[in-house]
């Protein structure tokens, strides 16, 4: 039982720690995909999915493939 309420108290936490947590901009979430990418981007725009926002990202690869990165705004 106490392994149970020790592992509800974590998860409780866990929760309360995404919901305070603020949501990246559109422009950060373009920023970390350069960034990580090395990519040019091409478009972006933000979807939203009931109480949560993914911005779609799509990214010229410098070896000439095109894709669609999704960043979740509720990431730090």
């Amino acid at each position: 039982m106490t392994r149970r309420l020790a592992l509800a108290a974590l998860v409780a936490l866990l929760l309360a720690a995404v919901a305070w947590a603020k949501p990246i901009t559109l422009q950060q979430a373009i920023d970390k995909v350069e960034r990580e990418t090395h990519a040019k981007v091409l478009s972006a725009e933000t979807k939203h999915f009931g109480k949560h926002t993914i911005y779609r990202i799509k990214v010229l690869s410098k070896d000439g493939q095109v894709r669609v990165i999704e960043v979740p705004a509720d990431q730090d």
